[in-house]
């Protein structure tokens, strides 16, 4: 089949989720015989890469601003991808959503992944929120097939909108588990010796729960926060000037590569204190590396935790602290993070998305559609 993938900020890419989603699943796809086309966004200081390991990519302009990049970018993209004679054109976040109307038009088959409940997330104003929500509409009443990645976001599709969905989760990589090098000449860390926080610096990841708990730990060891603001900068600085006044907090940043491995492969605890999530790729990604991890307690973490970790009360300081508190004292289960690695390694794997995709999500839209080529 011909694909196109439209929604992702841009591929290759560690930026989000979505973005590893589209790489991972592209990838795949391309390997199994399909021609995939990735709509990339445009963007100062990003190449324009028109190909990458097999997968076609076409670079489409938009405004980089925070309630104008996904309207502009998704709209110039669904237009370019009327003419390309695909047999699926493949949909990602609610945002980019919002133009899924214009294949479905035209008769090209369609299909939408939600990714979260964007609309939800605090760093948007009514615009982006009401365009986002505008997304999540087009894709329920257009869609030919709608996916989604935990069973909470496919109960509320059920039961706001009476939609059935299809439940393919996110996937992970088997990680090479490396000894600490390069974190060390970097940042002076060594195996057990900081907690890790690697996410998105946004407002819904609570990293400021985190920082306001850890502040208030008596410990040597380190916290270290790993990620890149996404459209909050007035967040990032609000968290970089709470880090500033604790000399253990290490900012390193956007990680990758080794130096991802390394911080995952020795960290004592990885922690995701999160609001609102879709499925956190970060906690796949720890729990491959047999790294202990402590989530609030919201569905989308406890899901993909289960029973081979730790949680506290979502939106909670104080709960957060005393369960770092009780871990430092007692150290985390080590049984616990080996049964994790175990599990996630067997039932998280992007080949397995890949094949489902094909097989529940395109297969019946090759069925259903007409020729499209």
């Amino acid at each position: 089949m011909k694909i196109a993938m439209i929604g992702q900020k841009r591929i290759p890419s560690r930026e989000g989720g979505v973005e590893i989603h589209v790489e991972e699943l592209s990838l795949r796809l391309v390997e199994m015989g399909h021609e995939v086309t990735v709509y990339n966004r445009g963007k100062k200081g990003f190449p324009h890469n028109r190909e990458y390991h097999g997968i076609r990519i076409v670079t489409v302009p938009t405004i980089n601003r925070k309630s104008l990049d996904a309207p502009v970018y998704s709209f110039f993209a669904a237009v370019h991808a009327l003419f390309g004679r695909y047999d699926v054109i493949h949909f990602h976040a609610e945002g980019p959503c919002a133009m899924l109307w214009l294949p479905h038009l035209f008769g090209i088959r369609t299909v939408a992944s939600i990714h979260g409940l964007d609309w939800q997330r605090s760093k948007w104003g009514n615009f982006a929120s009401n365009f986002l929500l505008l997304g999540e509409k087009c894709a329920v009443k257009y869609a030919d097939e709608l996916i989604v990645l935990s069973q909470n976001v496919r109960q509320y599709f059920k039961d706001t909108y009476g939609r059935e969905t299809l439940l393919i989760p996110n996937g992970v990589n088997r990680p090479e588990i490396r000894k600490a090098n390069l974190i060390t000449q970097k940042y002076g860390l060594r195996h057990g010796c900081y907690l890790l926080f690697l996410a998105r610096i946004v407002p819904e990841k609570g990293l400021h729960y985190l920082l306001r708990a850890f502040a208030e730990i008596d410990t040597e060891k380190k916290l270290v926060v790993a990620g890149m603001s996404s459209h909050s900068d007035g967040y990032t600085d609000f968290i970089r000037k709470m880090a500033a006044k604790d000399k253990r907090v290490v900012m390193a940043g956007f990680v990758r590569g080794p130096e991802l491995d390394e911080l995952f492969s020795n960290a004592f605890l990885y922690l995701l204190p999160s609001d609102i999530e879709g499925m956190p790729i970060s906690l796949l990604e720890a729990m491959s590396c047999g790294c202990p991890c402590l989530v609030s307690d919201i569905p989308e973490n406890t899901e993909v935790l289960g029973p081979f970790g730790y949680t506290f009360r979502k939106g909670d300081p104080e709960d957060l602290r005393q369960k770092i508190c009780s871990i430092l004292k007692e150290g985390p289960s080590a049984d616990k993070a080996v049964q994790a690695r175990k599990y996630v390694l067997k039932h998280y794997d992007w080949d397995l998305v890949a094949r489902e995709t094909a097989r529940s999500a395109y297969r019946n839209v090759k069925a259903e559609g007409k020729d499209t080529g």
